[in-house]
């Protein structure tokens, strides 16, 4: 595929405690650009980082365009203290400080504001996520002020009424979107908001036996379930595959496969959803 809208270069698809010692008082350049090679092998031409507090997506950002690729980062996530995010992420215990770490992002240099507003897919329970999304109100503030900084916001979002919260807010994409109902994809629908569902973390641990083999299934045959009936609302979908999380290396290029099997004459609605992805993530102005 030509983007992949959601990767993190702080990661390497096997260990993350070690991934990121890599990184620990620099950002590996050498690393950065064997990765970018991989991409630049592969085609693809535009790649969106799910960000890390290391400067890691930073720095690729400033060597992308050498291997003909744009690349866009939000610099470091931005989650609520005690929930999910704070591997890899900028904390704030207030909508006070996250506006002011909103602010911060934009005078950095970010190229959006990515937020963390859910916790994860627990792998061996389908249905059942690490921890429930944060409270709508909260959710409606976050995207507001972000767009107040006149940047487009990324959340890693899961469960149906967090994503329809995140929707009704503006959020401009959500990634992962584990168990959604009808609702919630309408929601994303009527929204306009750009679901990139990263089928890769969960179809890429099959046969891997660190989780249990039947719940993995079943989130898969259920998030497949959901990308079609989106995509049949007139949804837009891209494609990103999560690469450098468990199991997902930079390159692997199975989230093409797996939304194939979901969408099989879905060429036109990924290249739709990829192309918004760019415009809506695209500051008018590149950084140097």
């Amino acid at each position: 595929m030509a983007w992949d809208c959601h990767i993190h270069m702080l990661l390497d698809g096997r260990d993350w405690k070690d991934a990121i010692r890599r990184h620990q008082n620099a950002p590996d350049t050498a690393y950065i650009r064997g990765i970018l090679g991989i991409y630049q092998a592969a085609g693809v031409t535009y790649l969106r980082d799910g960000g890390d507090r290391w400067g890691v997506g930073k720095a690729a950002r400033e060597i992308a365009a050498e291997y003909g690729i744009v690349y866009r980062t939000p610099l470091a996530p931005l989650y609520r203290r005690g929930h999910y995010g704070g591997f890899i992420g900028t904390g704030y215990d207030s909508l006070g400080e996250y506006a002011r770490l909103a602010e911060k992002t934009r005078q950095d240099g970010g190229d959006f504001v990515k937020i963390m507003i859910s916790g994860l897919m627990d792998f061996d329970r389908y249905g059942v996520l690490t921890e429930a999304g944060l409270p709508p109100a909260e959710i409606r503030e976050l995207v507001h002020i972000a767009h107040q900084e006149g940047m487009a916001v990324m959340a890693h979002a899961n469960g149906a009424r967090t994503v329809e919260a995140a929707a009704a807010a503006g959020v401009d994409s959500i990634e992962h979107g584990a168990y959604l109902d009808t609702d919630a994809l309408a929601a994303m629908a009527a929204a306009g908001t750009v679901w990139v569902p990263t089928l890769s973390t969960i179809g890429n641990l099959r046969g891997k036996r660190r989780f249990s083999e039947y719940a993995v299934e079943k989130i898969l045959e259920n998030a497949q379930a959901n990308v079609a009936e989106f995509a049949a609302m007139g949804g837009l979908v891209a494609a990103g595959s999560d690469a450098g999380a468990w199991a997902v290396p930079h390159g692997c290029g199975t989230e093409e496969r797996l939304l194939a099997q979901a969408l099989p004459a879905g060429a036109d609605i990924l290249r739709r959803g990829g192309e918004a992805i760019r415009q809506r993530f695209c500051p008018p102005e590149p950084h140097p």
